[in-house]
């Protein structure tokens, strides 16, 4: 990670751009688990829908991402340690570290965990530029943590294994690691290479866990179960591979590109109203209104966050040597020289 340079205020075209892009990838990555309930029913393990899921996308998005990278892969050969570090944390990491979490413990604690992925952005944020987060913010994400509360239904009881913690902890640093590369902008990578460079190694990782018997992996092909009425066990493969993964990681890295990490990352936190409202269509797993209460909060607290952000005053440019010394003929020591003799 070279630089995190996304959290400087942007232009109100380029704001409401990104937003667009987050609301997409949160819809999208919202998506995935309605569909994967689906496949589990039917005697998937997670290790096989996500290993399915990343390798997909991995496939759908090479030609795209070689398109987006022409005459430049110089920056691809430059930035190789970012696509791996973005592939290994914020795709495989992320994905291998939440479905051990749910293998030991509720998935509405495992998801609270990770989710608190955006008050780490802030805080790594803050230690690294010295940019402290304004009050707002502050409050929204409080706003947010508490909205989250109540639309995981967490006061009905939880299973909190140890285990279940730690790896839902490593959940949330790879979760970290997606918002905080997807926004540096100083790699020179596009956002479709970054995304497509990230999946290869995250599905190439995935499949070395399956292979070291690591990672379980078991497939069916039984008709899948959902409330409007059961599919073939491919279908529900393609929108996991196309949007939840390929759609959702390249909007996600452009989302984050345009709003910067903070922002970005709050309005992720959308995944978990969408989840909740795919689970209605296609689980028939109706919210409460605690739940909607919680909903309401969580994008209270996102608008907040988006508000509070967009009145930060932008970080002023650090000073050129154009700027210092406007004659690009004359060097640095001429122009001390010329100084120094007006001077005598």
């Amino acid at each position: 990670m070279t630089s995190v340079t996304g959290d400087t205020r942007r232009s109100p075209t380029t704001g409401t751009g990104g937003a667009v892009f987050a609301v997409v990838s949160a819809a999208s990555f919202g998506l995935s688990g309605a569909l994967a309930r689906g496949l589990l029913d039917t005697g998937w393990t997670p290790g096989a829908v996500v290993l399915v899921r990343i390798a997909l996308a991995a496939l759908v998005l090479a030609p795209a991402a070689a398109w987006s990278l022409r005459g430049r892969w110089g920056a691809l050969r430059h930035s190789w340690r970012t696509v791996v570090l973005y592939g290994l944390l914020a795709v495989a990491g992320a994905q291998f570290c939440y479905f051990s979490a749910v293998a030991t413990m509720d998935v509405g604690p495992a998801l609270l965990i990770e989710y608190t992925a955006p008050v780490a952005v802030v805080a790594w944020t803050w230690l690294r530029t010295g940019s402290r987060p304004a009050p707002a913010t502050l409050a929204g994400a409080a706003l947010a943590a508490g909205g989250l509360v109540l639309v995981l239904d967490l006061f009905s009881g939880a299973d909190l294994a140890l285990s279940g913690v730690a790896w839902a902890s490593g959940a949330m640093v790879g979760a970290t690691a997606y918002f905080l590369i997807s926004a540096d902008t100083g790699t020179g990578l596009p956002p479709l290479a970054l995304a497509g460079g990230g999946l290869a190694v995250g599905a190439t990782a995935l499949g070395a866990l399956a292979l070291a018997g690591l990672l379980p992996v078991r497939f069916a092909t039984a008709s899948v179960p959902y409330a409007p009425g059961s599919v073939a066990w491919w279908v529900p493969l393609l929108p996991l591979g196309l949007v939840t993964a390929a759609l959702a990681y390249a909007t996600g890295v452009a989302a984050g590109r345009r709003l910067g990490s903070r922002v970005a990352s709050f309005l992720a936190l959308l995944e978990v109203l969408a989840a909740v409202v795919f689970a209605a269509l296609l689980l028939d797993q109706r919210p409460g209104a605690v739940q909607l209460a919680g909903g309401a909060l969580v994008l209270a607290g996102v608008v907040v966050v988006k508000t509070a952000e967009g009145r930060t005053p932008s970080t002023p440019p650090a000073p050129r040597i154009d700027d210092e010394f406007p004659h690009p003929r004359r060097s640095q020591r001429d122009v001390v020289a010329q100084e120094t003799e007006e001077q005598r």
